[in-house]
């Protein structure tokens, strides 16, 4: 296994959208700051993030980069036209009111009880939403080193950007007829016998889309995967970050910050 080989394994196993599994091989990669991960990751346009998104999709190896960035954009699309009719229907408010207003409960535990990972939010069907307060509170500790705010938007609010991720999911229990759960692929054919399967990662794009749009911020969500896991591991969330970057076919920051 080569050494990126190992980077990436240790980087799944550790974070897997806006959650993380903690592991104790920890890959040796140089730690960034959280203003250069901050920075660096906020400048990723969202059509950039395909590669890394898919990454984390069970049958990824079945498709090619083409069909990826193809899902990827209907997805982003559908995640954009959700937080739209939602900014018609309930006007410039956060999404936790918007979630109220919808009959959730949100609630913001500690940490998730008997869990072995990290965890910074969930959706538990039918009707409850729960940010988890210490992953906040180590990502707003981030947000107030100097150039870390100025990197990701002054009016950034992290748990406004969680609750926005699990409302979409919301969304798909709600309404069965959205994309991202009628969407599905070919595996096979014999004759008139077809095998289908839906992509599983496709609702994780669509809530990240729709999480950036309602929140009108700058950048993909899918950053706060190494911000927030930084919060808990500077190395695991570095490691996170140069998977991250060279996904976007971008040359990872040296640890004084340069090119």
């Amino acid at each position: 296994m080569t050494y990126s080989d190992a980077q990436t394994s240790y980087v799944r196993r550790f974070a897997r959208s806006l959650l993380g599994k903690p592991d104790i091989s920890i890959p040796d990669v140089p730690a960034r700051t959280a203003q250069t991960i901050a920075s660096d990751l906020a400048a990723i346009p969202e059509t950039d993030w395909w590669k890394y998104a898919f990454s984390r999709e069970p049958m990824n190896g079945c498709f090619t980069d083409g069909q990826r960035r193809e899902m990827y954009g209907q997805a982003v699309e559908c995640g954009q036209r959700k937080a739209d009719e939602f900014k018609q229907k309930y006007g410039p408010v956060k999404p936790e009111e918007i979630a109220r207003t919808m009959g959730i409960d949100v609630c913001f535990p500690h940490m998730p009880q008997g869990r072995s990972r990290i965890l910074f939010a969930e959706f538990k069907e039918p009707d409850t939403i729960c940010v988890y307060q210490d992953g906040i509170d180590k990502g707003r500790t981030l947000l107030a080193e100097e150039g870390v705010r100025q990197a990701m938007g002054e009016d950034t609010d992290l748990s406004q950007l969680l609750i926005a991720h699990e409302l979409f999911h919301v969304c798909e229990l709600r309404d069965p007829s959205i994309w991202t759960k009628t969407y599905s692929i070919n595996l096979w054919k014999i004759g008139r016998f077809v095998n289908r399967s839906p992509v599983m990662v496709l609702s994780e794009i669509a809530a990240m889309a729709f999480a950036s749009r309602l929140n009108n911020v700058n950048f993909s969500a899918y950053v706060l995967d190494a911000f927030l896991v930084f919060g808990y591991s500077p190395l695991a969330g570095s490691a996170l970050y140069e998977e991250m970057m060279q996904g976007a076919g971008r040359k990872p920051s040296r640890p004084d910050g340069k090119q």
